[in-house]
């Protein structure tokens, strides 16, 4: 037969150290700037969910993330600004990718090709 527990578990100390993520440097390009790349923004144009499933895939999520969880495509350039060390906010992410998704649907790609991400 098992022993009987004598003493409970005691808590780990430990100090979780939580401080803001601020990048270090602008966008590539800017958010208007979709005549600068032509292509993406025609794609862009005449299919939108196309280029969103793009790049999900290039943040390396599924293809169809953006179209099942809802809010997917703030989170997307959230990470994207994370990943590439781009000062913002996520109130400000909120706020680009409500009511100007497709120019930034159209800078996010622009900016993955400026990383090397294809």
């Amino acid at each position: 037969m098992a022993e009987p527990v004598t003493a409970q578990p005691q808590p780990i100390e430990g100090t979780l150290l939580v401080s803001p993520v601020q990048g270090h440097r602008k966008w590539t390009t800017g958010l208007f700037d979709c005549f600068s790349d032509c292509k993406t923004c025609v794609i862009s144009y005449l299919c939108l969910p196309c280029m969103v499933c793009n790049i999900a895939v290039r943040l390396g999520d599924g293809a169809c993330m953006p179209y099942v969880v809802p809010g997917s495509t703030i989170a997307m350039r959230t990470r994207l600004r994370t990943l590439g060390g781009i000062q913002g906010s996520i109130c400000n992410d909120c706020l680009v990718m409500s009511f100007c998704e497709p120019c930034a649907i159209c800078q996010m790609s622009r900016e993955l090709n400026n990383m090397g991400i294809k």
